[in-house]
């Protein structure tokens, strides 16, 4: 690439920075291993123990209102939502996982702050572990790693 195009890109350097959580409770057997690894992220980038709040909502459908009321704090330099949400046999599950992406897209845009999406929408149970830890990895990690660097590509480009 061209040494005199000014490229702009998020790092992984988190210290100094305020991260706000939201993790549903429902099926908290993954969602607790998604909130753990994103933490663990957290603190390993440099991020205080002090400068994280979780907020524990019932299910992923309430997930985008919390994330909304901590956006307008303007206490955090980016947020991250946790969920799981598992098909079963009916519709439910196209409109939880529907609504709770677009209600965190939404806020996302219209406050201005980054959210990482760590809402699981899988087919199996088995799908979901995959995806808390094991072969798939866990999505919390990517979940806290993508708001780091959002947080820090925003940083840049309100310079």
């Amino acid at each position: 690439m061209d040494d005199r195009i000014k490229t702009i890109e998020g790092d992984f350097s988190a210290r100094g920075l305020r991260f706000g959580i939201v993790a549903s409770r429902f099926n908290d057997f993954i969602v607790d291993r998604l909130l753990e690894a994103a933490i663990g992220t957290l603190t390993k980038h440099g991020v205080a123990s002090a400068d994280i709040e979780v907020v524990r909502v019932p299910g992923a459908y309430e997930t985008p209102l919390a994330i909304k009321k901590l956006a307008a704090s303007h206490r955090y330099q980016a947020l991250i939502a946790l969920g799981c949400v598992i098909r079963g046999a009916t519709a439910h599950f196209d409109f939880v996982a529907g609504e709770a992406s677009r209600g965190i897209a939404h806020v996302s845009l219209t406050e201005e702050i980054p959210v990482g999406f760590g809402i699981l929408t899988v087919d199996t149970i088995e799908q979901a572990i995959e995806r808390a830890g094991t072969k798939a990895g866990n999505k919390g990690v990517d979940a806290a790693l993508a708001a780091i660097q959002m947080a820090n590509v925003l940083r840049q480009l309100e310079q």
